[in-house]
């Protein structure tokens, strides 16, 4: 999906709270840097996590659920890909993104662990630890994202 959207040109946008929110944060910080240098491409990632000054404006002026489907609304247009990060599958905010990517016809990847939550079923495609241990979840969602990158670098500049 990821490689899809990229070759697509679409948005890929990414979110996730805690540790969720870091690894959100290290796949665009990665694929942005290293794909562009790597293929001369414009990647076209945002974090979702990383304008404070806007997670707090939605948290305070409406509510802390809505600090990312506030960003999908304004950012996400059809056919650009949400990556949804989520240990458990049932974070409030990342739930209500999920369903804002999908208003605006966007496609959804989540990256989860646990039992999947209420998330999985909500996505096109997941990539599921299927594990409760939240570190071991966390270590393989960001491995996730560096093969991601490893399969962005090696895609061929289009002529």
């Amino acid at each position: 999906m990821v490689k899809a959207a990229f070759d697509s040109g679409k948005k890929i946008l990414t979110c996730g709270n805690g540790g969720s929110a870091s690894t959100a944060s290290h796949y665009i910080t990665d694929w942005n840097k290293m794909v562009n240098l790597a293929t001369g491409r414009k990647f076209r990632g945002v974090c979702l996590c990383d304008n404070m000054g806007l997670i707090t404006a939605y948290g305070n002026d409406l509510s802390y659920a809505d600090v990312f489907a506030g960003q999908v609304d304004a950012l996400m247009d059809e056919g650009d890909l949400l990556i949804a990060v989520s240990g458990s599958g049932n974070s409030p905010n990342v739930l209500k993104a999920i369903e804002s990517a999908r208003r605006a016809g966007g496609k959804v990847l989540g990256v989860v662990g646990y039992d999947g939550g209420k998330m999985m079923p909500m996505c096109d495609h997941s990539v599921w630890v299927n594990s409760f241990d939240m570190q071991m979840c966390e270590d393989v969602h960001l491995m996730f994202g560096h093969m991601v990158m490893k399969t962005l670098c090696s895609t061929p500049i289009k002529e």
